[in-house]
């Protein structure tokens, strides 16, 4: 069972989230603000913060800044009657790892919970199962039917970004910053030689492929 933190300042929204919450079988706490929140972090163990922006005391803006800048990456999932892109920018800049505005869609936020603790625990475990298929982290290994094959560094950082957000497509100025770093001398046909490389020697797995998506990018499939 995943422990969801619910920080809002609106005692009507906080009891929407957690009625939604509790029917899928999510164990929830409360705060009134950020302040409350840090609080509940320091005595519980939290997967996942629902955080509204607008709170006395300390705003959802501050509460995020605050736990970047202590090195906590919990997955955070802010909430805002604020609707303009600056505001979303606003929230991506200082951490947050996704975005909703209210009215709040209860089913489109509970498919984004589900995605943050999907990531979250791909992070945390360093490891991608997909049929058959480890992707080990740490190990920069990718092992099927007991066969384990080491990948060069970069292949297997790129492979395991395609792979943790299925389906998602990354562009290569993105790859590029994220893989090889945004002062590096490669340009960005590095990716696409890299690629090929990734294809060609995953060619026989079933279990995923790399698409070309024209004009945009690449992105992983899992295909079992």
């Amino acid at each position: 069972m995943f422990n969801i933190l619910v920080a809002d300042d609106d005692k009507n929204t906080r009891k929407l989230i957690e009625t939604v919450l509790k029917k899928e079988n999510y164990k929830v706490f409360l705060a009134n603000n950020g302040l409350e929140a840090l609080d509940v972090l320091e005595s519980q163990q939290i997967d996942l913060i629902v955080l509204d922006v607008m709170m006395p005391e300390m705003d959802g803006y501050k509460f995020t800044e605050t736990l970047r800048n202590a090195d906590n990456d919990i997955p955070i999932l802010m909430v805002s009657a604020k609707q303009l892109p600056t505001d979303r920018h606003k929230g991506f800049l200082v951490g947050t790892d996704d975005y909703i505005t209210k009215p709040i869609d209860e089913e489109e936020m509970l498919l984004r919970i589900k995605a943050l603790l999907r990531r979250f625990k791909i992070v945390n475990e360093r490891k991608i199962v997909i049929g058959d298929v480890v992707l080990n982290y740490d190990s920069l290994s990718v092992t099927k039917n007991n066969k384990t094959e080491i990948l060069p560094q970069k292949e297997f950082l790129l492979l395991f970004k395609l792979l943790s957000y299925p389906g998602k497509i990354f562009t290569r100025i993105q790859l590029m910053d994220e893989i090889w770093g945004m002062d590096t001398n490669s340009g960005w046909e590095t990716v696409t030689v890299h690629i090929g490389r990734l294809r060609k020697r995953f060619e026989n797995y079933k279990e995923f492929k790399i698409e070309s998506v024209r004009g945009l990018g690449y992105r992983a499939v899992k295909t079992v």
